[in-house]
């Protein structure tokens, strides 16, 4: 007989975890460049649209279907019968849906600002699909692992782990973001663009997972379940506040200050950590959880970002993979029955570990096979000059996500300089179907006569060229420059993007500008040399302006006109 009890608290969790998915959405946008937001607020909705039928199609036969071992049934759209106690099989099938979501969402963070749409799309689909229907079974789905007595609660290591290790694989196939280590080796800070939006993200997330971790009793019948749900949230809410207030007081003794970003960050690892054993441990060894996590997210950040060198933008396989598996051994060590450090012995602890290796070898053997598939059809990585650009126009045909603000991003500046000169493409294979035009830009003629003076050279290209240009320019004497970021205001007819359905003719791209004043070198020669790095005989190269300029005044010496310039001539 059903329970209106059960099925009301259920549902409530379900449309709690649901709305995870803004929090994940926030939080990772925050996290990452403006250049990059519409690309990941698509993904995180993608994820969800896309787990979802896929979850129907077949991932939850085999997750819940029949008692094998390894594997359920294959139950295409959830035809067959299943016996949920108290809940009717769509409640609980909707309950589980969220779940699965949620564990493909996980990994868009890890893997942000570089990665082919085409590529994640895929790759989600499988999640749901295969990978996390599989270990759940194994997990709550009555497989051997359950069998054996291994306890995840509501899924530090069913949902965030296999999450974490996914995201964690993921990142270092792609390799780092451009910029992200210097030719020494150390990383660079690539900052998120709006703290607003990741501090939202996190309290959001936090709120919904009470419903997370206390709906997942998925029963609010008898006063014993009811105890044992009020321990789960109260738990749930302690570990992840302990973790907060670790991560402060760490950051503060190893930073000087206390850290934003990891403070937040410690949050969801405390909540992370907790998760799988929040219904069997007390107050005691959930706030000892939280406390321990809370510190351990900042060194496994440190650790993946200085010494595994894997690039992970938002701290995803940190908080999820690290804190879902530490969170997963706390089970054996602080569960009131059974645990470590209440009298229970190592047997707990070794059937934790055991999930913990066969999940991972699981996640990473499937996930591997998939992501290198998906290279080879698709393409995991964007071409250089789109991640540099930002996803959002390239992939989306979004100009920009904050129309109508100026949105400032310092992080072109840790970009790497490339000497222009070494296997620079001029476009050579296009000469002989381009224009007379063209071929002049790709091959400049140096003119013989030099207009006399002094002049101002402003040239508008892509950011991509930034570094090349700025190469060239100090090899051809050019001592200083005024760079700004701009958009730039292009009408291409026939180019055919829309939004919302209508086709957008003024597209405002984001674009550099360079400013040069150049006296005792001639500027056609300078244009040539502008004119060299920046063609490629496509749309966008950029435009070159030269002005007459009357006077220079240096204002630290009061030197005027040439002899306050630096540039010499070679």
């Amino acid at each position: 007989m059903f329970s209106s009890a059960d099925v009301t608290w259920t549902l409530v969790g379900a449309f709690l975890v649901y709305f995870m998915q803004a929090g994940f959405a926030l939080c990772e946008a925050g996290l990452t460049r403006a250049k990059n937001t519409g690309n990941i607020l698509m993904k995180n909705l993608m994820d969800f649209c896309i787990g979802t039928p896929c979850y129907w199609l077949v991932g939850f036969g085999i997750m819940f279907g029949g008692t094998g071992a390894l594997i359920g049934s294959f139950d295409p759209f959830i035809q067959g019968s299943y016996d949920f106690g108290t809940l009717p099989t769509w409640v609980y099938a909707i309950f589980q849906t969220v779940f699965c979501a949620t564990a493909a969402t996980i990994v868009s963070g890890s893997m942000a600002e570089r990665t082919n749409f085409k590529a994640y799309v895929l790759y989600s689909a499988m999640i749901s699909l295969v990978v996390y229907p599989i270990s759940g079974h194994w997990i709550w789905g009555g497989g051997w692992l359950s069998q054996l007595g291994f306890h995840d609660f509501a899924g530090s290591t069913a949902v965030h782990f296999v999450g974490g290790v996914t995201a964690c694989l993921g990142a270092a196939l792609l390799g780092p973001r451009i910029g992200k280590y210097g030719k020494d080796g150390k990383p660079r800070a690539i900052l998120g663009h709006n703290m607003t939006a990741m501090a939202l993200g996190v309290f959001i997330l936090w709120f919904c997972w009470f419903g997370f971790n206390g709906g997942s009793t998925v029963s609010m019948t008898g006063d014993d379940t009811m105890a044992n749900a009020g321990l789960v949230v109260f738990n749930t809410n302690l570990a992840a506040a302990m973790a907060t207030l670790a991560a402060m007081i760490f950051t503060w003794c190893r930073y000087g200050k206390p850290d934003v970003s990891l403070t937040f960050n410690a949050s969801l690892a405390g909540l992370v950590a907790i998760t799988a054993g929040c219904d069997v441990m007390d107050p005691f060894g959930a706030a000892i959880t939280g406390t321990i996590a809370g510190v351990l997210v900042i060194l496994s950040v440190e650790f993946f970002d200085n010494v595994a060198k894997i690039d992970d933008p938002v701290g995803a396989i940190s908080v999820h993979g690290v804190c879902g598996c530490f969170g997963t051994l706390c089970v054996g060590l602080f569960a009131t029955d059974g645990g470590l450090f209440y009298g229970g012995g190592v047997e707990k602890l070794g059937i934790q570990a055991l999930g913990l290796l066969s999940v991972a070898a699981w996640v990473l053997v499937t996930m591997f096979i998939v992501f290198k598939v998906i290279d080879k059809l698709v393409g995991l990585r964007v071409p250089e000059e789109i991640e540099i650009d930002g996803l959002d126009f390239a992939e989306h045909g979004l100009p920009t996500a904050y129309s109508g603000f100026a949105i400032s991003d310092p992080t072109y500046a840790n970009l790497e300089a490339v000497n222009p000169y070494e296997g620079t493409d001029l476009g050579e294979d296009d000469i002989d179907r381009a224009s007379e035009a063209k071929v002049n830009a790709a091959v400049p003629v140096v003119t013989a006569s030099v207009t006399a003076g002094m002049h101002n050279i402003s040239v508008c290209c892509k950011a991509s060229k930034l570094e090349e240009l700025k190469v060239a320019l100090n090899k051809a004497g050019i001592t200083g420059m005024t760079v700004s970021q701009v958009t730039g205001y292009g009408l291409q007819k026939g180019a055919g993007e829309k939004y919302r359905g209508v086709e957008v003719d003024a597209r405002l791209l984001p674009k550099v500008k360079v400013e040069i004043v150049v006296g005792n070198i001639p500027y056609e020669k300078i244009v040539d040399v502008i004119k060299r790095v920046l063609y490629t005989g496509h749309i966008g190269d950029g435009k070159i302006f030269v002005y007459g300029v009357e006077k220079v005044v240096k204002v630290r010496t009061g030197e005027e006109d040439l002899l306050a310039l630096t540039d010499e001539a070679e």
